[in-house]
Order: structure tokens, then C-alpha cells, then sequence
């Protein structure tokens, strides 16, 4: 592989780093020092190659680096803000040995642990994207106003194959309406893979759970990656957000609770039990007493399929359903992060599904998913009884 971190005009301070296999033939001039990659590896065969990004220039020499699906750049600081930056990449893909068009990575990634995540060494980090397998990468950094952060560096994320799990259940089937008594909202549940059936790593994660209060608001997320997958990928996505979210950025565990794919299908996210309050790491400021719902996907303009809306609107009726929150309601919740909308403290309305963006500054999850929100309630509700 040869690696190039090319120095732009002094005005406007561009800073790109390509990445390519010998086979690849890219004309590159100036470079700039980057130090031999780190690499992390999981049981499933996956690899996390983290490359930093410095400012001394020389020649690099080429040299070889493991494929990878997702790509990330992450920093030392999290509190440290990246607004004004613009960071885009292209890749180079093993399927078609050709490069994509320039794709911008989102430089604010609000899904975050907060305090009672309970693990040091947690990094900025930009939003992940899927690549899918791929060789080569080009990324384009123009810093903002305050510059960049310390510790700014690549993350080139393969899934692997994941980790084997042959005693643990892979799939949590549907629940009939005759299987349960019903109680006030209560919903069936709907068919879930679990942590076991998409190849989770479980020694990557912390080994102990943390808890919240009751669950009552859902916030509904995209994943900020790719929509034309194949939903058989799927799983290696995940596989791949979750390695992102532990091993680069490092968090004790994935952030979201659940996943829902363009399929329809519901994945278990964050370990610690599906019916348990489990503590994510999705909506800095209220990620207590509530559940983060992810789409994979990018919903920004475009609206998500109808199968997915199907599936949030199940595993909404059902988790909320646990602990009698009307899917169609309201609920209270209190801000613990001034870096939210709100500062620390404050009682907040929300509905009990909302968005990412009603508890923080952010587009996630697109004005298209978002739009789909009203749907969402009510088909929860009607799953619920109403």
C-alpha cells in the first residue's frame, strides 16, 4: 500500500490522505509524515488499522494494509468540537477496482456515552461510513476555525467474519398475542436477533451492565451509512459500528439498543438484555431512562423504506410497552449534558418516540426518517391496542 498525506494551499489549509494498493496508480507529490498503523483485532477476525494524521512532511513508502468496510476519523478530545470542519473521503473498491466519487463525513457525532458509560479514554469521533470491501482510501481534511484537535486519525474498520457462538440463541422469535396477558400498551415482541446471531465479539465490550430507570421515550436514530446494502450485510455492518464505537472511539459497547435494517429486521444493540433498561450511548444529555432505535441507513433526503418504519414501530410498541408508556404520548425526561439542547438539569417534554435531533443539535435521523415519525407513533399505538 502507499500512503500520501498531501499538503494543500496555505489558504485554505487542505490536508489529503490517500491510501491505495500498489495496483492503484495515483500521481502524488508532497507528503506528510504518518506514523506505522495500530491495529486491533477481534475473535471474529475483524481489524480496527488506525492511522494518525501528523503535520511533519517526507516521503512515505509503500506498504501493505489489511481491506476494510467502514471508515471513520476519530480524535483525542471529545469534548472538542469539529464545527466548520469538512472531512470527505473516497475509496477504492475490491469489487469494481475503481474509485468513488468524494463522500463527506459528518464531523459531529452526537450518539454518545455520557457520564455513567463508566470507561476512560473515550475519543471524538466523526460519524462512521460503510464502504463496503475495499483497498483504498483518499481523505480530505479542511479544518474550521479553531483548527483541528489533537490525535486526529483514520479508522479503517473490517468486520471479519464474526465471532462463532454456537451455544447462544441467534434469534429471539415473534411473540403471538396469545403467549402474553395484556396489560395497559403492552405489545407482542417482535422477532429479534440477538448480539449472538450478527457475530458479536463480546470480549471487545466492558464485561458488566449498566442500567437506567424505566424506559420511557424511544429516539429514533439513522446510522449515517450506506441505504443500497444488501440486508444479507447486514450483520457485518453492525459488526463493523460496533467495533467503531468500542475499539475506536471507546465506549464500553455498541451505542445503540436496537438496529432495524431496510429489511424490517430488529437487532439487539447494546448487551445487558433486550427487555432490560439497559444505559446506551445514543442521545447525549437523555440517554438515561430511554432506548436508542438506529436505522441503518442515510435518511437525510430520501424517505426509508416502508419495512423499516414497519420495524421501529415494533420494537417501539414493545419496549415501550414494557413499562406502560403509550407509544402515542408524552413523557418527561431530565438533561444530563448542557451539550444537549438543554442544559443540565432541566425537565424536558418529549414525545415518547421523538427523533435524535428534538434532544440535540443534529439532522440524524434525516428529514426523511424524521418526517416518518407520526406514522411511527401510531402504528406503535395501534400494536400496542389503541
Amino acid at each position: 500500500m502507499r500512503i500520501s498525506l498531501l499538503a494543500g494551499a496555505a489558504t485554505s489549509c487542505v490536508a489529503v490522505l490517500l491510501l491505495q494498493s500498489t495496483a492503484v496508480s495515483t500521481a502524488v507529490s508532497t507528503a506528510v509524515a504518518d506514523p506505522a498503523p495500530a491495529e486491533q483485532t477481534s475473535a471474529g477476525g475483524g481489524t480496527v488499522t488506525s492511522m494518525s494524521l501528523t503535520a511533519a512532511e517526507h516521503t512515505v513508502t509503500q506498504r501493505a494494509t489489511k481491506p476494510f468496510s467502514l471508515i471513520g476519523v476519530s480524535w483525542d478530545d471529545p469534548r472538542q468540537s469539529l464545527a466548520g470542519t469538512s472531512i470527505r473521503v473516497r475509496t477504492h473498491r475490491v469489487s469494481t477496482g475503481a474509485w468513488t466519487a468524494w463522500r463527506p463525513l459528518a464531523v459531529e457525532n452526537e450518539d454518545a456515552p455520557d457520564e455513567r458509560d463508566g470507561r476512560s479514554g473515550i475519543r471524538g469521533s466523526t460519524a462512521p461510513l460503510w464502504t463496503g470491501p475495499s483497498d483504498g482510501v483518499a481523505v480530505e481534511v479542511t479544518p474550521g476555525p479553531k483548527g483541528l484537535p489533537a490525535g486526529l486519525r483514520v479508522e479503517l474498520v473490517d468486520p471479519g467474519r464474526g465471532a462463532a457462538s454456537a451455544s447462544a440463541v441467534r434469534v429471539l422469535p415473534a411473540e403471538t398475542a396469545a403467549a402474553r396477558t395484556p396489560q395497559d400498551h403492552e405489545a407482542p415482541r417482535p422477532g429479534i436477533v440477538t448480539r449472538a446471531g450478527w457475530g458479536a465479539d463480546e470480549s471487545l465490550r466492558e464485561t458488566g451492565f449498566v442500567y437506567t430507570g424505566t424506559v420511557k421515550a424511544v429516539f429514533v436514530h439513522h446510522t449515517d451509512t450506506a441505504t443500497d446494502y444488501a440486508c444479507s450485510d447486514a450483520p457485518q455492518m453492525i459488526r463493523a459500528i460496533y467495533q467503531y464505537h468500542v475499539q475506536s472511539n471507546g465506549w464500553r459497547d455498541i451505542g445503540y439498543n436496537f438496529l432495524v435494517d431496510r429489511c424490517g429486521t430488529i437487532y439487539e444493540g447494546r448487551a445487558g438484555g433486550v427487555s432490560q433498561p439497559v444505559l446506551g450511548a445514543h442521545t447525549l444529555g437523555f440517554n438515561s431512562d430511554s432506548a436508542g432505535v438506529a436505522a441503518l441507513g442515510t435518511f437525510t433526503t430520501e424517505g426509508p423504506p416502508q419495512e423499516i418504519v414497519d420495524g421501529i414501530s415494533k420494537i417501539a410498541a414493545w419496549k415501550l410497552g414494557l413499562t406502560g408508556q403509550d407509544a402515542a404520548g408524552h413523557t418527561n425526561l431530565t438533561s444530563g449534558s448542557s451539550q444537549s439542547r438543554y442544559p443540565k438539569g432541566t425537565v424536558v417534554s418529549f414525545d415518547t418516540v421523538s427523533g435524535h435531533r428534538d434532544a440535540f443539535a443534529t439532522e440524524c435521523p434525516g428529514d426523511g426518517l424524521y418526517a416518518r415519525l407520526d406514522d411511527i407513533r401510531s402504528w406503535a399505538a395501534h400494536l400496542q391496542g389503541r
